[in-house]
Parts: structure tokens; sequence; C-alpha cells
């Protein structure tokens, strides 16, 4: 939806630590206009950004994967601190180059520093854990549950009008033994990761084969030990669930820079 006027701004991608102007090549800026991606500098801090309309981006996959796309290219080069997306210049800006400067990197500066040291030399990497075979686990969970299987056992013959109430308990009951699985499982796999990674983000279950949804900062040097247990789990549990092993990425899941502009 674009905002009342469509004047020339500024997209706003991530922040870094560079002293210089410089361009970005290879990248697609978001909009697909084709305009270059390219830097605004304050003291050793710098801004990615790309010329936009003054507009508000939607949060379509192309306009996401366009704004990640670029943080990924920045990152081969240089420490990322990534700004949430859609971040465009003040409205009605007279020079959205001098607001980013003043209004965004002086102002935040010192927050920017300390943020880079706790990003820098770090990368994302990401888990998903699945059950492979959801009839599996309910079997499990009935063998592992006595009130759970006389229930089931009780309505075996019976009209579904006659065991109404029983079905919705039962379901009940199967959803708590399902949860506290997943916690135990997850827990489990957790710790066999978390003595390399310096910060863990457990994110939300999406479906219910799902144990782990969960994003990790490690120490670039640490990244091959990682793999490495991720490789393990995987031999050792590779039947009974489906590792999805992401990275390594920005810190998306650790640093979402969001920009309020002050308005005069």
């Amino acid at each position: 939806m674009a905002r009342e006027q469509t004047k020339e701004a500024k997209y706003l991608y991530c922040i870094i630590k560079c002293d210089e102007e410089c361009s970005f090549n290879g990248a697609s800026a978001i909009g697909g206009r084709g305009d270059g991606i390219h830097t605004v500098v304050f003291g050793d801090l710098a801004c990615v950004v790309s010329d936009s309309p003054d507009m508000r981006y939607d949060s379509t996959r192309a306009n996401m994967m366009a704004h990640e796309i670029v943080i990924e290219q920045v990152m081969d080069e240089f420490t990322v601190l990534p700004i949430r997306f859609g971040t465009v210049t003040r409205k009605d800006s007279g020079s959205p180059v001098e607001d980013i400067r003043h209004k965004l990197l002086e102002s935040r500066f010192k927050e920017f520093l300390s943020l880079h040291g706790e990003m820098d030399n770090r990368v994302e990497l990401g888990l998903k854990a699945l059950w492979r075979d959801e009839k599996a686990i309910y079997q499990e969970i009935v063998a592992e549950h006595g009130e759970l299987r006389k229930l089931r056992d009780s309505m075996k013959g019976l009209s579904p009008q006659a065991t109404h109430f029983d079905r919705l308990r039962l379901g009940e009951m199967v959803k708590k033994a399902l949860d506290q699985k997943r916690d135990r499982e997850a827990k489990m796999l957790l710790a066999r990761l978390r003595p390399i990674t310096e910060r863990i983000q457990e994110n939300r279950i999406i479906m219910d084969r799902m144990v782990l949804n969960a994003a990790f900062l490690v120490n670039k040097d640490r990244e091959g030990e990682c793999d490495e247990i991720v490789k393990r789990l995987d031999e050792e549990l590779g039947e009974r669930m489906v590792f999805k092993y992401t990275g390594p990425s920005p810190p998306f899941n650790f640093c979402n820079i969001v920009v309020i502009w002050e308005e005069e």
C-alpha cells in the first residue's frame, strides 16, 4: 500500500561497521526497479540502503526474500545488524540521507557499536526437528499412558454419538501427552547443542510433527562443531526424526533493529 505521496526515499537493510561509502553489486534491491545498493556513513558505522519510492512494502514473499538476500550478500564482507523488514526513511523527509546519518546512526551510535560487538564473528544456524512418523508417536503415547489407553479401549464398538464427550477428553489427553513428549525430546536436542552456542532462540512450533524450531548464535570458529553434532543426531535419531539444518545466516533471530523516526 503506497503512502499518500510517492517521493523518493531510502529503504534500509542493515547496519555495518564501515567508515567509507561503498556499493554492493549482485543482489537485487527491493521493489524490482534495479536500484543500486549502497551505504550511508557516519563515523565508522554505515547503513546499507537502496533508493526507493516513499511507500510501505507489503510482507510478500518476494519483498521479504529481497530484503534478506541483500543482507546475506552484505554478510559475505561484513558483520551485519539486520534492520526490520519494511523500514523506509521518514515520510516527506527533506533529506533521507541526513535522517539516516543523524537521526539513526549518530543518535544510536553507542548502541550499534555494542550490538556489533555482540554479533561480530558470529553466525546464526537453524535447526528444525520433526517426528518422522506421527502414527508411531501416537502408539508410543498410548503405550506410555495407561489411563489414556484404557479410555481409548473403552470406546471400541460404540457409536460416535455415544462416545462424543469421551472422544473430546481423549483428544485433550493425547494433546497433553504429545506436548509433554515434545518438550522432553526438544530439551534433549537442545542439551546436545547448548554447550557450543552463545544464544538460543526457540521459535513457534507450527505443526504437530514438529519437535523443535530453534535458532542458534554460534561463533564462526565453532560452526564445524555444530555441524558435527547435528550430523551425529541424524545418525542416532534419523529413523525417528527428520532434521532440517540451515545456515550460516545473518542473525535475524538475535538482532532486529527497529527504527522509529522522530517526526518534526
